[in-house]
């Protein structure tokens, strides 16, 4: 399966965008946020949805949310805690344009 993206910023209409901070504390809970459709508004209809949004810490899922049209929003905030610096990556799936990828995102684990 081909992946695509991310698409450049101001035009990101497919590309998951991640929110998370920067730095967390080792072991503690903190949220990290996935949008579709940051900067161009994805559809959201039966005929053209967002099917699912995956998050993952290095080469690790942390987790997947299934969306359904019209009813859910493109976006998804994960609970996620981390023991080491790590590489969040996220996919969304476009039940027409298919599977695309989001910028790395560093988050540093302190003691």
């Amino acid at each position: 399966m081909k992946v695509f993206g991310p698409e450049p910023e101001g035009k990101r209409k497919h590309t998951p965008v991640i929110e998370a901070p920067a730095k967390v504390k080792k072991g503690e809970w903190f949220d990290v946020k996935v949008v579709v459709g940051k900067d161009i508004a994805h559809p959201n209809t039966k005929e053209h949805w967002i099917q699912f949004i995956s998050l993952w810490a290095d080469n690790f899922i942390v987790g997947r949310a299934t969306l359904e049209p019209e009813v859910a929003a493109s976006e998804v905030t994960f609970k996620v805690k981390l023991e080491k610096d790590a590489v969040l990556t996220a996919q969304a799936y476009c039940n027409l344009h298919g599977l695309w990828h989001s910028e790395e995102v560093k988050v540093e684990v302190e003691e």
